[in-house]
């Protein structure tokens, strides 16, 4: 065979179209990548539409953005029909060309598309059943959605410009489902709100505000945006912004340690939770011109490991941004949901990172006794824990005034045996495990408002301190203010402080 001979081998369409539809996109990752079309379109509002009909049921996206010319529809529906390195807008959030297929295939096996334009209505479909027959088998575009969509269509009519995804024959979600089923239909408008979820967290930079510059409406109901900052909580501890100048744009970079639940409302600490959880959502959530790509996660950062989404850290939550200049530098794969950072970005990462931790352990640790709030220096804690060739063990604090007291009234050594009784038998691991496997098991010592117990327990710890301590009430006091658990409410301690002692 001469050397600049060749031979062309077009892979079946069949077969290559169902290889496509494995790349792993879930429902609410595929609905979020077409959207990202409709930002690229300057949409001000989309509406996503669940209908349920058993195996008949059907997803459409629709948007109100500039729609396509016939050419371009075309163009949208070709396969890698826009090259993934070639240069695109700062709010272009696609980038292999593959996105609006993909997503689809992994959803449906019929995607139509109607677009507006100028006044003309333009359509184009994708039938996987139809290319599956054995004397087609090619790659055939037909022009026209089935018949009965038109229907579907009708809200095209009423935009200047606007464009519709069809999803049909929803085979990977409606799988088992049968129409007139309470239960498949509740198993369906599940998988709706989930989306919904997702879609206010990928998209808040866009959804936040009184004057939002878009809308997303999930089945006529207004998609809220998720913070995962809350960063306008007062309790929230935030790091300046850095910016980090690389060859393919700015990337910035910057660190939130969330409150403590002791700080927050119930309903703010089920929002900040996130749709995976607390100990999910920990580390970076990563945005590509303002989209969220990745949330949470170490990125494999770590050391002397690779960290792992662990309790004590769970508080640790980083915004990393980076333009979409930047797509090859940061290695993003064709779901837009993976970012690798940059070797040389790597280390600063990880020491960013590694500061948001420790500071987020400490409130962990403290229950949010820190935080905005200053640190009480020279807390005298009840508990010490000490670590020796590795293990860790905890002892009460003996110097404590309450524990002093206590010593001091029983004569010292029945005391001091219970004392090391319950310091030989905390049950470390299993208060560990309890935690780990369901949360925080308590609130702080004496939580919430001061209670009349607490009260009492401050009163008898500041007469012990000024009648056997032989402290000065003013002294006695302050040090009443660095003692836990009294540091937590100065208000009462001022209130002591002008009770008449006589």
């Amino acid at each position: 065979m001469p050397v600049d001979a060749y031979e062309l081998v077009p892979p079946p369409a069949h077969a290559m179209i169902e290889s496509l539809r494995g790349v792993g996109y879930s429902t609410e990752s595929a609905i979020a990548d077409i959207i990202d079309n409709s930002i690229a379109a300057a949409a001000r509002n989309v509406w996503v539409q669940f209908h349920f009909a058993g195996s008949q049921s059907w997803i459409s996206i629709t948007d109100d953005g500039i729609g396509m010319s016939d050419a371009n529809l075309r163009r949208a529906m070709t396969l890698g029909g826009t090259h993934p390195w070639t240069a695109r807008a700062q709010e272009d959030l696609g980038r292999f060309g593959l996105g609006l297929k993909t997503a689809s295939f992994a959803q449906s096996r019929c995607l139509t598309v109607a677009t507006k334009q100028g006044g003309q209505r333009f359509e184009r479909r994708w039938d996987l059943d139809y290319i599956a027959r054995p004397e087609i088998n090619d790659w055939r575009l037909l022009p026209n959605g089935r018949p009965g969509t038109e229907k579907l269509f009708e809200a095209l009519d009423g935009m200047t410009s606007g464009t519709i995804v069809l999803w049909q024959d929803l085979d990977r979600i409606t799988v088992g489902m049968l129409a007139n089923d309470p239960a498949s239909e509740d198993a369906f408008l599940a998988t709706a709100e989930k989306v919904g979820e997702h879609l206010g967290m990928v998209f808040h930079r866009f959804l936040n505000g009184p004057r939002p510059e878009l809308q997303i409406w999930l089945n006529g109901l207004r998609v809220k945006p998720w913070d995962p900052f809350l960063e306008n909580h007062p309790a929230t501890e935030v790091t300046p912004v850095e910016r980090v100048h690389s060859p393919h744009g700015v990337i910035e970079l910057q660190g939130y340690v969330l409150p403590h639940k002791d700080r927050l409302t119930e309903q703010e600490a089920s929002l900040a939770a996130g749709p995976e959880g607390w100990t999910a959502q920990q580390g970076f959530y990563v945005y590509r011109s303002r989209r969220m790509l990745v949330a949470g996660g170490w990125l494999g950062l770590g050391t002397p490991r690779v960290w792992t989404m662990e309790e004590p850290y769970k508080l640790a939550r980083l915004r990393l941004e980076f333009p979409n200049s930047a797509d090859k530098e940061w290695d993003i794969d064709v779901k837009k949901s993976i970012a690798r950072p940059p070797r040389l970005l790597r280390r600063r990462l990880t020491e960013l990172a590694d500061q948001v931790r420790s500071s987020a352990k400490q409130v962990f640790a403290h229950r949010g006794a820190y935080g905005r709030r200053a640190a009480v220096p020279d807390l005298q804690t009840a508990w010490i824990g000490r670590t020796t060739n590795g293990s860790t063990s905890y002892k009460i604090n003996r110097e404590h005034p309450a524990v002093a007291r206590a010593v001091e009234a029983s004569g010292g050594a029945a005391i001091e045996q219970l004392l090391r009784l319950v310091e030989e038998t905390v049950p470390i691991q299993r208060i560990w495990l309890d935690t780990v496997e369901n949360g925080e098991i308590q609130k702080e010592a004496f939580a919430e408002a001061a209670t009349p117990e607490v009260a009492d327990l401050a009163r008898t710890t500041l007469w012990h301190l000024v009648t056997k301590v032989g402290l000065a009430r003013a002294t006695a006091l302050e040090r009443l203010r660095k003692t836990e658990p009294f540091q937590n409410y100065p208000d009462l301690i001022d209130s002591i402080a002008t009770e008449d002692t006589r």
